[in-house]
């Protein structure tokens, strides 16, 4: 008993199926790629702003108690 194989899978079908699947390989490849470098580029850019901040609050620090001196009164009551 001989099985002709055009009752299974064409070859163009096949073919075909594997350029898609090739195809949406490569774009989620470039998205992961493109999303790597927008996420290195955020975290450099939060790194520097953090610094400026850094610098910029050191020279000014708010809670500092500063020296005030009260006049004395030499009055007695």
């Amino acid at each position: 008993m001989k099985i002709q194989r055009t009752y299974f899978v064409k070859s163009d079908e096949n073919g075909m199926a594997t350029v898609i699947f090739i195809a949406l390989l490569a774009i989620m490849m470039i998205l992961v790629v493109a999303n790597g470098r927008a996420l290195f580029q955020l975290r450099r850019e939060t790194q520097l702003l953090e610094q400026k901040q850094i610098k910029r609050l050191a020279g000014s620090q708010t809670n500092v108690v500063a020296g005030v001196s009260l006049p004395e009164n030499n009055e007695s009551r």
